[in-house]
């Protein structure tokens, strides 16, 4: 049971039906702003974190901020000290300022042939379904209303759909994009579940990318950091403020919706929640997309192929 809704919109201001979620999604992100930022001209010791959403991209952005400035927390908003490409223009954030630290680090979702060139690029990607459920979850309770749209009614309308349309980027073009570079000296390449598995590591290749010697003394705040209880712990500091409050602004949201980020990360949750039906079209999706391609039958196949 929803709230009472007017043209498909809760008293929250949150959609109840993909219609309108499309409608309160549209002017926050201006296709002005998306071409100023991707005109941008990075500098060869710029990085740039790049995974597809929901797919490490926040964790990344702590982990990196945390190891050039020795674990900085004197931010609102992680995507202030690390901005978002496609967004900072609407947002007002001057992508050619003077950053904290160096070196200069953004964020941004843009496929390998579209990201602007000359940095350097931090990219992970993560199975197609907990990717999936992991965006829906985060858009309920922000920009939808709980319970008004279903799991397989958000992943056809959105995440299926977009398949379709590599124009405008999708996961799968996104995959593609960054797995052909993934030998670049100037790509790291990781798997979101190889991640979870062994943040010392982690950590470990990130630095050495990013050439920032890693003492004892460092290597410790990062682990701390970058960990899930302190990310949880700090929520308000990966929340997207930002966004919010344009949302708020612009989209006429309530001030009480849920932008949070930091949620388990768990690896397989999806498993229990999407249907077989989406199970099975996201199968064929991938046997289209990236089999025919890159001949992997499925993603644990690609990964594994990854870390060998």
């Amino acid at each position: 049971m929803t709230a009472t809704t007017i043209e498909g919109r809760a008293v929250s201001g949150r959609a109840t039906n993909l219609e309108a979620f499309r409608a309160i999604m549209a002017p926050l992100i201006t296709p002005e702003g998306i071409a100023h930022g991707m005109g941008m001209t990075l500098l060869p010791t710029d990085t740039v974190i790049s995974p597809f959403g929901k797919s490490g991209t926040t964790w990344l952005q702590q982990m990196c901020h945390t190891l050039r400035t020795r674990g900085d927390m004197d931010f609102d908003d992680i995507s202030a000290v690390a901005p978002w490409i496609e967004v900072s223009t609407d947002l007002g954030i001057d992508l050619n300022s003077i950053q904290k630290a160096e070196p200069r680090l953004f964020k941004s979702h843009l496929d390998a042939d579209k990201v602007p060139a000359g940095g350097r690029y931090i990219n992970a990607c993560r199975d197609p379904r907990d990717a999936l459920y992991s965006m829906y979850k985060f858009m309920e309770g922000w920009f939808l209303e709980p319970g008004a749209v279903s799991l397989n009614e958000f992943a056809r309308g959105t995440f299926i759909a977009a398949a379709t349309d590599d124009t405008r980027g999708n996961y799968w073009s996104h995959l593609k994009s960054w797995w052909l570079r993934r030998n670049d000296p100037d790509v790291l390449f990781m798997a979101f579940e190889h991640m979870k598995g062994d943040l010392p590591g982690t950590i470990s290749r990130v630095a050495a990318f990013m050439h920032i010697e890693l003492d004892d003394e460092l290597f410790a705040i990062t682990q701390e950091h970058a960990s899930l209880a302190f990310m949880k712990e700090h929520g308000d500091h990966f929340d997207d403020r930002l966004m919010r409050d344009r949302s708020i602004a612009v989209a006429g949201l309530s001030p009480d919706i849920d932008s949070s980020k930091v949620r388990s990360g768990q690896i397989g949750e999806s498993r229990q929640q999407l249907s077989a039906e989406i199970t099975e079209e996201l199968d064929e999706i991938w046997t289209e997309k990236i089999t025919g391609e890159l001949g992997f039958t499925d993603y644990a196949s690609m990964i594994a192929a990854l870390e060998s």
